[in-house]
Protein backbone atom coordinates (compact mmCIF):
# COMPACT_ATOMS: atom_id res chain seq x y z
CA UNK A 1 0.00 0.00 0.00
CA UNK A 2 1.09 3.53 -0.97
CA UNK A 3 1.90 6.09 2.20
CA UNK A 4 -1.81 7.63 2.29
CA UNK A 5 -3.37 5.51 -0.30
CA UNK A 6 -5.69 2.73 -0.09
CA UNK A 7 -5.15 0.19 -2.87
CA UNK A 8 -8.13 -1.91 -4.37
CA UNK A 9 -8.49 -5.78 -4.25
CA UNK A 10 -8.42 -6.61 -7.87
CA UNK A 11 -11.21 -8.97 -8.32
CA UNK A 12 -11.55 -11.77 -11.26
CA UNK A 13 -14.95 -12.95 -11.81
CA UNK A 14 -14.50 -17.08 -13.85
CA UNK A 15 -18.39 -16.96 -15.07
CA UNK A 16 -20.22 -14.30 -15.72
CA UNK A 17 -23.65 -16.28 -15.97
CA UNK A 18 -26.18 -16.11 -12.95
CA UNK A 19 -24.41 -15.83 -10.18
CA UNK A 20 -21.42 -14.12 -11.48
CA UNK A 21 -23.05 -11.35 -13.14
CA UNK A 22 -24.44 -10.78 -9.65
CA UNK A 23 -21.37 -11.17 -7.43
CA UNK A 24 -19.77 -8.45 -10.32
CA UNK A 25 -22.25 -6.03 -9.86
CA UNK A 26 -21.64 -6.54 -5.66
CA UNK A 27 -17.97 -6.29 -5.79
CA UNK A 28 -18.58 -3.17 -8.45
CA UNK A 29 -20.44 -1.71 -5.97
CA UNK A 30 -17.65 -1.69 -3.19
CA UNK A 31 -14.72 1.18 -2.93
CA UNK A 32 -12.12 -1.42 -1.78
CA UNK A 33 -12.21 -3.38 -4.86
CA UNK A 34 -13.16 -3.63 -8.46
CA UNK A 35 -13.52 -5.76 -11.22
CA UNK A 36 -10.28 -6.67 -13.64
CA UNK A 37 -12.12 -8.61 -15.46
CA UNK A 38 -14.83 -11.69 -16.27
CA UNK A 39 -15.53 -14.39 -18.46
CA UNK A 40 -17.47 -16.13 -20.68
CA UNK A 41 -17.07 -19.07 -22.58
CA UNK A 42 -17.99 -17.66 -26.30
CA UNK A 43 -19.97 -14.56 -27.72
CA UNK A 44 -23.08 -13.97 -26.22
CA UNK A 45 -25.73 -11.49 -24.28
CA UNK A 46 -23.85 -11.99 -21.44
CA UNK A 47 -21.18 -10.16 -23.24
CA UNK A 48 -23.47 -7.06 -23.86
CA UNK A 49 -23.87 -7.08 -20.19
CA UNK A 50 -20.33 -6.58 -19.47
CA UNK A 51 -19.78 -4.13 -21.72
CA UNK A 52 -22.42 -1.75 -20.67
CA UNK A 53 -21.15 -2.03 -17.02
CA UNK A 54 -17.67 -1.59 -18.24
CA UNK A 55 -16.32 -4.97 -17.58
CA UNK A 56 -13.25 -5.92 -19.15
CA UNK A 57 -13.93 -9.51 -21.16
CA UNK A 58 -12.05 -12.53 -21.46
CA UNK A 59 -12.46 -15.82 -22.74
CA UNK A 60 -12.79 -18.81 -19.60
CA UNK A 61 -10.37 -20.65 -22.09
CA UNK A 62 -6.85 -19.70 -23.22
CA UNK A 63 -7.23 -21.36 -27.02
CA UNK A 64 -6.82 -18.71 -29.58
CA UNK A 65 -9.41 -19.74 -31.65
CA UNK A 66 -12.27 -19.22 -29.07
CA UNK A 67 -10.61 -15.97 -27.97
CA UNK A 68 -10.69 -14.51 -31.92
CA UNK A 69 -14.59 -15.66 -31.87
CA UNK A 70 -15.06 -12.73 -29.80
CA UNK A 71 -13.60 -10.30 -32.28
CA UNK A 72 -15.88 -11.67 -34.90
CA UNK A 73 -18.79 -10.76 -33.33
CA UNK A 74 -17.84 -7.68 -32.25
CA UNK A 75 -16.15 -7.56 -29.09
CA UNK A 76 -12.93 -7.12 -27.34
CA UNK A 77 -11.90 -9.81 -25.41
CA UNK A 78 -8.82 -8.88 -23.70
CA UNK A 79 -7.41 -12.72 -23.70
CA UNK A 80 -7.73 -16.02 -21.89
CA UNK A 81 -8.35 -17.05 -18.63
CA UNK A 82 -4.33 -17.15 -18.27
CA UNK A 83 -4.44 -13.56 -18.76
CA UNK A 84 -7.01 -12.51 -16.44
CA UNK A 85 -5.63 -14.30 -13.79
CA UNK A 86 -2.30 -12.41 -14.09
CA UNK A 87 -3.49 -9.49 -13.32
CA UNK A 88 -6.21 -10.48 -10.25
CA UNK A 89 -5.55 -10.54 -6.30
CA UNK A 90 -8.24 -12.67 -6.45
CA UNK A 91 -10.50 -15.24 -8.68
CA UNK A 92 -14.30 -15.73 -7.43
CA UNK A 93 -15.08 -18.91 -9.47
CA UNK A 94 -18.48 -18.88 -10.97
CA UNK A 95 -18.40 -21.44 -13.36
CA UNK A 96 -21.08 -24.01 -13.08
CA UNK A 97 -20.58 -26.85 -10.71
CA UNK A 98 -17.89 -29.88 -10.63
CA UNK A 99 -15.29 -27.95 -12.82
CA UNK A 100 -13.80 -27.07 -9.66
CA UNK A 101 -10.63 -29.53 -9.42
CA UNK A 102 -9.50 -28.60 -13.29
CA UNK A 103 -10.57 -24.68 -12.54
CA UNK A 104 -8.50 -25.24 -9.09
CA UNK A 105 -5.32 -26.20 -10.78
CA UNK A 106 -5.60 -23.37 -12.83
CA UNK A 107 -5.79 -20.85 -9.74
CA UNK A 108 -2.85 -22.93 -7.68
CA UNK A 109 -0.37 -22.75 -11.05
CA UNK A 110 -1.17 -18.80 -11.32
CA UNK A 111 -0.58 -18.49 -7.49
CA UNK A 112 -3.37 -16.15 -7.02
CA UNK A 113 -5.79 -16.84 -4.36
CA UNK A 114 -9.50 -18.05 -4.64
CA UNK A 115 -12.95 -19.02 -3.68
CA UNK A 116 -15.61 -21.43 -5.08
CA UNK A 117 -19.12 -21.52 -4.57
CA UNK A 118 -21.32 -23.85 -2.75
CA UNK A 119 -22.00 -26.22 -6.06
CA UNK A 120 -18.49 -27.71 -5.52
CA UNK A 121 -17.44 -29.71 -2.02
CA UNK A 122 -16.01 -28.76 1.19
CA UNK A 123 -13.31 -31.47 -0.17
CA UNK A 124 -12.46 -29.01 -2.42
CA UNK A 125 -10.32 -26.29 -1.04
CA UNK A 126 -10.95 -28.20 2.69
CA UNK A 127 -12.16 -24.91 3.92
CA UNK A 128 -15.38 -23.53 3.47
CA UNK A 129 -17.13 -20.00 4.36
CA UNK A 130 -20.12 -17.90 5.28
CA UNK A 131 -19.83 -14.84 7.23
CA UNK A 132 -21.75 -15.19 10.36
CA UNK A 133 -19.87 -18.40 11.25
CA UNK A 134 -16.44 -18.62 10.57
CA UNK A 135 -15.07 -15.07 8.82
CA UNK A 136 -12.42 -15.39 11.10
CA UNK A 137 -11.51 -18.60 10.52
CA UNK A 138 -10.86 -17.76 6.32
CA UNK A 139 -8.69 -14.92 7.50
CA UNK A 140 -5.74 -14.67 4.45
CA UNK A 141 -6.52 -18.18 3.71
CA UNK A 142 -5.20 -18.79 0.12
CA UNK A 143 -8.52 -20.67 -0.69
CA UNK A 144 -11.87 -21.22 0.05
CA UNK A 145 -15.84 -22.01 -0.96
CA UNK A 146 -18.61 -19.52 -0.33
CA UNK A 147 -21.28 -22.38 0.71
CA UNK A 148 -24.86 -23.20 -1.00
CA UNK A 149 -27.90 -20.98 -0.82
CA UNK A 150 -29.27 -23.08 1.79
CA UNK A 151 -26.38 -23.67 3.78
CA UNK A 152 -26.10 -20.12 3.75
CA UNK A 153 -29.53 -19.59 4.92
CA UNK A 154 -29.52 -22.09 7.72
CA UNK A 155 -26.52 -20.40 9.23
CA UNK A 156 -27.88 -17.21 9.25
CA UNK A 157 -31.02 -18.34 11.67
CA UNK A 158 -28.97 -21.41 13.47
CA UNK A 159 -25.80 -19.55 14.46
CA UNK A 160 -26.92 -16.98 16.65
CA UNK A 161 -29.40 -19.66 18.52
CA UNK A 162 -25.85 -21.56 18.71
CA UNK A 163 -24.16 -18.43 19.99
CA UNK A 164 -26.67 -18.31 22.38
CA UNK A 165 -27.33 -21.56 23.17
CA UNK A 166 -23.85 -23.11 23.59
CA UNK A 167 -24.99 -26.31 21.60
CA UNK A 168 -27.65 -27.18 19.17
CA UNK A 169 -29.30 -29.78 17.60
CA UNK A 170 -31.44 -29.66 14.41
CA UNK A 171 -33.57 -31.62 11.70
CA UNK A 172 -35.01 -29.78 8.57
CA UNK A 173 -36.68 -30.27 5.75
CA UNK A 174 -35.16 -28.64 2.30
CA UNK A 175 -37.99 -27.72 -0.29
CA UNK A 176 -35.98 -26.88 -2.98
CA UNK A 177 -36.93 -25.47 -5.92
CA UNK A 178 -36.87 -27.95 -8.83
CA UNK A 179 -35.16 -24.90 -11.55
CA UNK A 180 -33.69 -22.05 -11.72
CA UNK A 181 -36.45 -19.19 -13.38
CA UNK A 182 -34.19 -18.83 -16.59
CA UNK A 183 -33.18 -22.60 -16.63
CA UNK A 184 -35.26 -24.47 -19.71
CA UNK A 185 -32.71 -27.35 -19.32
CA UNK A 186 -34.59 -29.33 -16.40
CA UNK A 187 -38.39 -28.34 -14.87
CA UNK A 188 -41.00 -27.70 -14.79
CA UNK A 189 -41.49 -31.19 -13.46
CA UNK A 190 -45.07 -32.32 -12.71
CA UNK A 191 -44.39 -34.18 -9.56
CA UNK A 192 -42.56 -33.58 -5.72
CA UNK A 193 -39.26 -35.44 -6.02
CA UNK A 194 -37.43 -36.82 -3.11
CA UNK A 195 -33.91 -36.56 -2.47
CA UNK A 196 -33.20 -39.97 -1.83
CA UNK A 197 -29.94 -39.67 -0.59
CA UNK A 198 -30.60 -39.68 3.26
CA UNK A 199 -29.29 -36.96 4.75
CA UNK A 200 -29.09 -34.26 1.98
CA UNK A 201 -25.79 -32.24 1.94
CA UNK A 202 -27.39 -28.98 3.01
CA UNK A 203 -27.70 -29.48 6.79
CA UNK A 204 -23.98 -31.57 7.09
CA UNK A 205 -22.53 -29.01 5.14
CA UNK A 206 -23.33 -26.41 8.07
CA UNK A 207 -21.04 -28.16 9.88
CA UNK A 208 -18.56 -27.31 7.17
CA UNK A 209 -18.96 -23.39 8.42
CA UNK A 210 -19.80 -24.64 12.26
CA UNK A 211 -19.24 -27.81 13.55
CA UNK A 212 -20.84 -27.70 16.76
CA UNK A 213 -24.34 -27.89 15.89
CA UNK A 214 -25.78 -30.83 15.31
CA UNK A 215 -27.67 -31.08 11.92
CA UNK A 216 -29.28 -33.21 9.42
CA UNK A 217 -31.49 -32.60 6.55
CA UNK A 218 -33.79 -33.82 4.05
CA UNK A 219 -34.80 -32.43 0.38
CA UNK A 220 -37.82 -32.69 -1.58
CA UNK A 221 -38.03 -30.40 -5.15
CA UNK A 222 -41.30 -29.18 -5.80
CA UNK A 223 -42.44 -27.64 -8.96
CA UNK A 224 -41.61 -24.16 -8.53
CA UNK A 225 -38.82 -21.88 -10.17
CA UNK A 226 -38.93 -19.45 -6.91
CA UNK A 227 -37.15 -19.64 -3.93
CA UNK A 228 -36.30 -22.89 -1.13
CA UNK A 229 -38.59 -23.41 1.68
CA UNK A 230 -36.79 -24.90 4.90
CA UNK A 231 -38.92 -26.34 7.59
CA UNK A 232 -37.09 -26.30 10.86
CA UNK A 233 -37.07 -28.01 14.02
CA UNK A 234 -34.53 -27.16 16.31
CA UNK A 235 -34.07 -28.57 19.87
CA UNK A 236 -32.42 -26.03 22.26
CA UNK A 237 -30.71 -27.64 25.82
CA UNK A 238 -32.58 -27.17 28.92
CA UNK A 239 -31.61 -23.47 30.87
CA UNK A 240 -31.37 -21.63 27.35
CA UNK A 241 -33.50 -18.84 28.94
CA UNK A 242 -35.15 -18.06 25.19
CA UNK A 243 -39.38 -16.95 24.32
CA UNK A 244 -40.63 -17.13 21.15
CA UNK A 245 -40.51 -13.25 21.45
CA UNK A 246 -36.59 -13.18 22.59
CA UNK A 247 -35.88 -15.28 19.35
CA UNK A 248 -37.66 -12.98 17.12
CA UNK A 249 -35.58 -10.27 18.67
CA UNK A 250 -32.56 -12.06 18.18
CA UNK A 251 -33.35 -12.18 14.71
CA UNK A 252 -33.87 -8.94 14.08
CA UNK A 253 -30.50 -7.94 15.09
CA UNK A 254 -28.86 -10.51 12.66
CA UNK A 255 -27.46 -9.00 9.64
CA UNK A 256 -29.24 -10.20 6.27
CA UNK A 257 -32.64 -11.51 7.95
CA UNK A 258 -35.95 -10.12 7.48
CA UNK A 259 -38.53 -10.84 9.80
CA UNK A 260 -42.02 -10.31 8.66
CA UNK A 261 -45.88 -10.99 9.71
CA UNK A 262 -47.39 -13.10 6.92
CA UNK A 263 -51.24 -12.42 8.20
CA UNK A 264 -50.63 -9.19 8.73
CA UNK A 265 -48.61 -8.07 5.77
CA UNK A 266 -50.62 -10.66 3.40
CA UNK A 267 -46.99 -12.34 2.58
CA UNK A 268 -47.71 -15.96 3.11
CA UNK A 269 -46.29 -17.48 0.20
CA UNK A 270 -42.88 -17.73 -1.50
CA UNK A 271 -44.67 -15.70 -5.06
CA UNK A 272 -45.24 -12.74 -2.44
CA UNK A 273 -41.91 -12.72 -0.98
CA UNK A 274 -40.60 -12.39 -4.70
CA UNK A 275 -42.52 -9.72 -5.20
CA UNK A 276 -41.65 -8.19 -2.02
CA UNK A 277 -38.13 -7.43 -3.38
CA UNK A 278 -39.08 -6.54 -6.62
CA UNK A 279 -41.39 -3.72 -5.37
CA UNK A 280 -39.09 -2.29 -3.06
CA UNK A 281 -36.63 -2.15 -5.71
CA UNK A 282 -34.24 -4.69 -5.92
CA UNK A 283 -32.45 -5.85 -9.22
CA UNK A 284 -33.47 -9.28 -10.53
CA UNK A 285 -36.24 -9.20 -7.70
CA UNK A 286 -33.07 -10.31 -5.53
CA UNK A 287 -33.52 -11.01 -1.98
CA UNK A 288 -29.91 -11.44 -0.14
CA UNK A 289 -31.72 -11.78 3.26
CA UNK A 290 -33.76 -14.45 4.38
CA UNK A 291 -36.82 -14.32 5.00
CA UNK A 292 -38.86 -15.29 8.38
CA UNK A 293 -42.39 -15.83 8.63
CA UNK A 294 -42.88 -14.61 12.55
CA UNK A 295 -46.03 -15.90 12.43
CA UNK A 296 -44.69 -19.49 11.65
CA UNK A 297 -41.92 -19.08 14.48
CA UNK A 298 -43.14 -21.25 17.68
CA UNK A 299 -41.18 -21.83 20.58
CA UNK A 300 -42.63 -25.10 23.04
CA UNK A 301 -40.71 -26.25 25.70
CA UNK A 302 -37.14 -26.64 24.35
CA UNK A 303 -38.05 -27.58 20.89
CA UNK A 304 -38.08 -24.48 17.95
CA UNK A 305 -40.33 -24.73 15.20
CA UNK A 306 -40.02 -22.20 12.19
CA UNK A 307 -39.75 -21.72 8.48
CA UNK A 308 -37.59 -19.21 6.60
CA UNK A 309 -37.64 -18.47 2.68
CA UNK A 310 -34.70 -18.65 0.39
CA UNK A 311 -33.99 -16.64 -2.71
CA UNK A 312 -31.53 -19.25 -4.15
CA UNK A 313 -29.93 -16.78 -6.66
CA UNK A 314 -28.85 -14.11 -4.10
CA UNK A 315 -28.78 -14.99 -0.58
CA UNK A 316 -24.92 -15.62 -1.03
CA UNK A 317 -24.03 -12.81 -3.53
CA UNK A 318 -22.96 -10.32 -0.39
CA UNK A 319 -21.11 -13.23 1.09
CA UNK A 320 -18.93 -13.42 -2.04
CA UNK A 321 -17.75 -10.09 -1.00
CA UNK A 322 -16.95 -10.42 2.49
CA UNK A 323 -15.43 -13.71 1.38
CA UNK A 324 -13.02 -11.67 -0.40
CA UNK A 325 -12.11 -9.77 2.27
CA UNK A 326 -11.71 -12.29 4.93
CA UNK A 327 -9.45 -13.78 2.03
CA UNK A 328 -7.16 -10.80 2.05
CA UNK A 329 -7.27 -10.38 5.53
CA UNK A 330 -9.07 -6.55 4.86
CA UNK A 331 -11.72 -6.65 7.46
CA UNK A 332 -10.97 -9.26 10.13
CA UNK A 333 -14.82 -8.08 12.01
CA UNK A 334 -17.59 -9.91 10.14
CA UNK A 335 -19.85 -8.08 11.45
CA UNK A 336 -17.89 -4.63 9.95
CA UNK A 337 -17.74 -6.03 6.29
CA UNK A 338 -21.12 -6.90 6.09
CA UNK A 339 -22.18 -3.61 6.97
CA UNK A 340 -19.60 -2.25 4.72
CA UNK A 341 -20.86 -4.44 2.14
CA UNK A 342 -25.02 -4.12 1.92
CA UNK A 343 -24.65 -0.24 2.48
CA UNK A 344 -22.47 0.00 -0.75
CA UNK A 345 -25.06 -2.46 -2.34
CA UNK A 346 -28.13 -0.39 -1.51
CA UNK A 347 -26.67 2.93 -2.85
CA UNK A 348 -25.49 1.08 -5.78
CA UNK A 349 -28.81 0.05 -6.79
CA UNK A 350 -30.38 3.25 -4.85
CA UNK A 351 -32.98 0.61 -3.08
Amino acid sequence: MVAGVRMSIKVAINGFGTIGKRVADAVDAQDDMEIVGVTKTGPSFGCDLAVKKGFPLYCTFDDADRIARFAEQGYECHGGLSDLLAVADVVVDCAPGKMGAENLSKYQKAGIKYMFQGGEKHALTGLSYTSSANHAENLNAQGTRVVSCNTTGLSRTLVPLYEHCGSLKVECTMIRRAADPGDSKKGPINAIKPVLKVPSHHGPDVMTVKPEIEINSLAVAVPTTIMHLHSIIADLPEGHGLTTDSILAMWRQTPRVIIMHGEHNRITTTAEVMEMARDIGRKWGDLHEIFVWEDGVELIGNRLYYFQAIHQESDVIPENVDCIRALMGTEPDWRASVAKTDAAISAYYNC
